[in-house]
């Protein structure tokens, strides 16, 4: 019983959490964001705005494709989530906004988070030109998954 309740206080922290993210962005906590939010969590690995879309009819029917796009931005723009884009590749949209690497398959286009082995040092660039102001590392391999090499 314990364990319930622990897991429904942190399920409303995190609700909590996420209210006043999206408050600081001038965005409502509404049930549609909150459905995308959650099967966002859910899915294993980092699915398009349509897998999201496929996710959250299942509890909420008469939602829209556009609904889902719109509540996905409202996401990322309160840094809830992470967008990632590759060439001409569909979006894929990534619940953790902490930095860590991926490994994207290029016949599916699923991407995973991966981490680095314990011990191990991220990838740092040796030289910079002058100057030069990095925001973002990204690491990322690319391959196949194991359903797409069968």
């Amino acid at each position: 019983m314990a364990k319930t309740s622990t897991s429904l206080r942190r399920s409303d922290e995190g609700r909590e959490a996420l209210r006043e993210r999206l408050q600081a962005k001038g965005y409502h906590l509404t049930r549609q964001r909150m459905a995308v939010y959650e099967a966002l969590s859910r899915i294993p690995h980092h699915p398009t705005a349509e897998e999201v879309f496929l996710a959250v009819k299942k509890r909420l029917p008469r939602i829209s494709l556009a609904t889902v796009y719109k509540n996905l931005e409202a996401l990322v723009q309160c840094g809830a989530a992470a967008k990632l884009t590759y060439g001409g590749d569909s979006a894929r949209y990534d619940i953790r906004t902490d930095h860590h690497d991926h490994v994207r398959c290029l016949r599916c286009g699923k991407i995973w988070d991966i981490e680095p082995r314990a011990g191990s040092s991220r990838v740092t660039p040796m030289e910079l030109p002058k100057g030069f102001q990095v925001l973002e590392c990204r690491v990322e391999f690319v391959g196949y998954c194991r359903s797409c090499r069968r």
